[in-house]
């Protein structure tokens, strides 16, 4: 099985690679995950060309069933974030 590579572990990466230091890296690293988020949260799609899209997508309201019960319950229709692949993403993970 894979290893999951944390956030703080891509700053690492990046800094010994660029010879920024890491609390510039991080400092950056963040304005772009919140610029990301706050597009987001406005309903605008955020491309990454070659990389892939960001955007926010939408679920029906819907009948559930109540784990451990047969109860059926309503769900509520909701957003969620989403993320595509990019063509180059893609062929690079093949």
């Amino acid at each position: 099985m894979a290893k999951s590579v944390s956030k703080a572990d891509l700053i690492d990466m990046i800094a010994e690679k660029t010879g920024i230091t890491k609390k510039d890296v991080k400092t950056v690293a963040d304005m772009l995950f919140d610029n990301i988020a706050n597009h987001l949260k406005k309903g605008t799609k955020v491309q990454l060309t070659g990389f892939g899209t960001f955007e926010v997508r939408k679920r029906k309201a819907r009948t559930g069933v109540k784990p451990g019960t047969t109860e059926q319950i309503k769900i509520p229709a909701s957003r969620y974030p989403a993320f595509k692949a990019g063509k180059i993403l893609k062929e690079d993970i093949k």
